[in-house]
């Protein structure tokens, strides 16, 4: 794949203005989570209320999804992503408003954080299921690298942009250039035509609707059991990693050489997707779950030789089998589902993967306490591996193929 065919997709109309929303949403959200968090300790010092405000936001988010996957595939899937900026940019706004007037109490942001997850909930499965109706598929991959590279490239540079904000200004103005982001993305998509719906598509039987998604997804081997697995891996990953992880590091690498981790496993994604920008990925969830199991030497060593630049490294490793698994999924997806049922699919597996993340959270505190951290950590990664290696067993995921270059649904041109 030369350079041009990289970056072919941007020279599509559509997929331009899409690219554009999710460049300016994505940098606002970054910078969100650092803005929105000194907000909260602002007023007050407990942890334990920025925890109630980000599960406020987590836990509507994750109930809604399958909602969202309905609603996805029965409306434009923009329509649905703009009303849901805006839903976010009302209540980010109010938030901003109430810290800057010297308002804000805890029981405030819960409720509009309650109101943000919601919109995401619905939301999210659009997002993830739109590319297919803006580009052609034999420009899937490298449509999926872009969007990639712009997120992976905002996890190093957005957080770093947020806190300078609310070091010079304060995170109530940090919150309130968020809102305007959201407000801006949902304008940026305005000039996106989709092609019309199937006919059919406008059903508003909810039920049944549901159940057909799950028929399809129960029925399709290598898409439960690559959930299934995430299911798991996600609950060791946030338990250990997310949770564990800060707290080994605050006692051994200390809390910069920590940072130094996190953003060697950033620049390990970002460096993948430039990459995946001119490789072509064969066998996609073969090499995605690969991928994946490099996750566990870095929670191996977190255990038994938490040292910054062994956990750099490992760290790093485990940020490209990340990305390498992100987009041979994303290809899997998009290739073998058709459009009318891609939504619903997709908010079957966040489901299947996010309501695993507050177990692991939740979990691994009380397990390191029984156990020891050390050994929990070392089961941890050894189990980690063990899933990885079930799910590979089945056929379906090992021999799963790159599909033709031939579209699955019409996709407008709107080139330019």
């Amino acid at each position: 794949m030369t350079w041009t065919e990289a970056i072919a997709p941007l020279r599509n109309r559509n997929f331009a203005w899409y690219f554009a929303s999710r460049f300016v949403n994505t940098l606002g959200n970054m910078m969100a989570s650092i803005a929105l968090a000194f907000a909260v300790l602002d007023i007050t010092d407990s942890p334990i209320a920025l925890g109630q405000v980000l599960a406020a936001r987590t836990i509507p988010m994750v109930a809604l999804l399958l909602y969202g996957g309905v609603i996805a595939d029965r409306l434009p899937r923009t329509l649905v992503l703009q009303v849901s900026n805006v839903g976010s940019a009302a209540s980010q706004g109010a938030i901003a408003a109430l810290v800057l007037s010297g308002h804000a109490e805890i029981w405030m942001l819960v409720v509009l954080s309650v109101v943000q997850g919601a919109v995401s909930g619905v939301a999210f499965p659009a997002m993830a299921s739109v590319l297919p109706q803006l580009v052609p598929r034999s420009e899937l991959q490298p449509a999926n690298a872009l969007v990639s590279l712009t997120r992976n490239g905002m996890m190093v540079l957005g957080p770093t942009a947020g806190a300078l904000l609310v070091v010079t200004v304060g995170s109530g103005w940090a919150l309130a250039v968020d809102a305007a982001t959201w407000l801006l993305s949902a304008a940026l998509l305005l000039p996106v035509t989709l092609p019309p719906k199937e006919p059919g598509a406008e059903s508003a039987d909810t039920v049944r609707e549901l159940r057909e998604g799950w028929t399809f997804f129960w029925a399709t081997p290598w898409l439960w059991q690559v959930v299934l697995g995430f299911g798991a891996l996600n609950f060791i990953h946030a338990g250990a990693w997310f949770t564990l992880g800060p707290a080994i590091a605050d006692d051994t690498i200390g809390r910069q050489g920590w940072g130094f981790v996190l953003s060697a496993e950033a620049a390990g994604l970002l460096l993948t997707t430039v990459v995946l920008l001119r490789v072509r990925l064969e066998r996609p969830l073969l090499l995605g779950m690969l991928g994946v199991a490099l996750m566990a030497p870095p929670i191996l060593l977190l255990g038994v030789s938490p040292h910054v630049v062994g956990l750099v490294v490992a760290a790093f490793l485990a940020g490209v089998g990340m990305e390498v698994f992100g987009m041979g999924w994303n290809l899997a997806m998009q290739e073998n589902i058709e459009d009318g049922m891609l939504s619903r699919a997709y908010s079957y597996d966040a489901l299947g993967s996010f309501v695993a993340l507050p177990v692991g959270q939740l979990a691994f505190g009380p397990l390191a306490v029984a156990f020891g951290v050390e050994e929990v950590l070392v089961v941890s990664a050894v189990a980690y591996v063990a899933v990885v290696a079930l799910v590979l067993c089945s056929r379906s995921v090992r021999d799963l193929p790159r599909a033709p270059a031939t579209p699955v649904a019409q996709v407008t041109s709107g080139t330019s």
